[in-house]
């Protein structure tokens, strides 16, 4: 089995930062993308961040400038710097990895359980 577990959310005042992490464990040959979405309250998940085993990033149009994504291979874990935080931002962020647990095994998704992230005006 693969684990994903987050940190680093809480409350911060707009116009601050937070830097989310997410650690992967467990069975794992290899991982292939890892990606950060959101979901405020009434709206639909959104994809917010996502980069590639070899470092190349996206990002959604609303956080571009503003939030950084990135990981260290060598502990399966991937990050989320969020600069100038705005109340648009509040959410629940979670993450999530196409892993292969094993050499001869199909890419498998997994999903952390999510960080709650709010931003006071």
């Amino acid at each position: 089995q693969v684990q994903l577990v987050e940190s680093g959310g809480g409350l911060v005042q707009a116009g601050g930062s937070l830097r989310l992490s997410c650690a992967a464990s467990g069975n794992i040959f290899s991982i292939a993308s890892m990606d950060w979405y959101r979901q405020a309250p009434g709206k639909q998940r959104e994809l917010v961040a996502t980069i590639t085993r070899g470092g190349s990033t996206n990002y959604v149009d609303s956080v571009k400038g503003r939030f950084a994504i990135s990981r260290d291979n060598a502990s399966n874990t991937v990050y989320l710097q969020m600069n100038s935080l705005k109340p648009d931002d509040e959410a629940v962020y979670s993450c999530n990895a196409y892993v292969k647990p094993t050499y001869g095994s199909n890419w498998h998704i997994y999903w952390g359980q999510g960080t709650q992230v709010t931003v006071s005006s």
